[in-house]
């Protein structure tokens, strides 16, 4: 019932012209094409709004709500559904990574989807508990890009609170050649989100790497680092 009545407040809010707007955009940007075309802060607010009668249940419980919000495939009802798990963060023990890893291998088709699992759930599960950061090196030879590319971004999170910044140059090194182009993009701005806290760490790396590492990557990495040190890293060796 909760679900439903969840999904009705969505379709509430569907306009068609946005909508044909937006899907426009997801194809254009290998987005999940199946939304409603809700700009995300009238979702984020439906989140909230519904978040609040639920919270008081168990985890579990709201993890299972969670599931059935991803299993309609719609793209709105996944951000809520991520938006939820991130707002149990504060209750995340170990068992749960076997729980948003199968959502990130199951439900997620496009970028927007991997980055904003990974950027928030995914990410504060493993600022809370780095062991697991094992878990995300093994992701890197997955035949799922999305698994690829979330192990970096699953990253971030951390990086940003100058939390392990040691850990990105490994992960930079399993992914450096991968060919896909979402990963690239992934592990660069990784790389570019590392350059706030050891910008002459990352600015070693990539002259170290640059023959190695695809082009859409570099431009990702050096986007904050000084002009000179752009130029640097641009600069083709013949």
């Amino acid at each position: 019932m909760l679900v439903e009545d969840l999904q009705k407040t969505l379709d509430e809010l569907t306009l068609e012209r946005e909508k044909e707007r937006h899907i426009g955009l997801a194809k254009k940007f290998k987005l999940n094409p199946q939304i409603r075309g809700i700009k995300t802060s009238l979702i984020r607010n439906v989140s909230k709004t519904y978040f609040a009668g639920v919270k008081e249940k168990s985890k579990q419980e709201i993890f299972s709500i969670c599931r059935e919000l991803l299993e309609t495939g719609f793209g709105e009802e996944k951000v809520i559904a991520f938006d939820w798990a991130f707002h149990l963060r504060k209750r995340f023990e170990p068992p749960d990574f076997d729980i948003l890893e199968s959502w990130l291998g199951t439900y997620v088709q496009d970028w927007g989807a991997c980055d904003d699992l990974c950027t928030h759930a995914l990410g504060a599960f493993i600022y809370q508990y780095p062991a697991y950061i094992q878990n995300l090196q093994e992701w890197t030879t997955s035949p799922n890009r999305w698994f690829r590319r979330g192990a970096a971004v699953s990253l971030i999170y951390s990086v940003r609170r100058g939390n392990q910044v040691d850990h990105v140059f490994t992960m930079a090194d399993l992914l450096l050649r991968d060919r896909d182009d979402m990963v690239q993009k992934g592990y660069g701005w990784m790389l570019k989100v590392a350059t706030h806290h050891i910008p002459d760490e990352v600015f070693a790396y990539i002259m170290k790497n640059k023959k190695d590492m695809p082009r859409t990557s570099l431009r990702y990495a050096i986007e904050k680092l000084p002009p000179e040190r752009k130029k640097a890293a641009m600069k083709k060796d013949f």
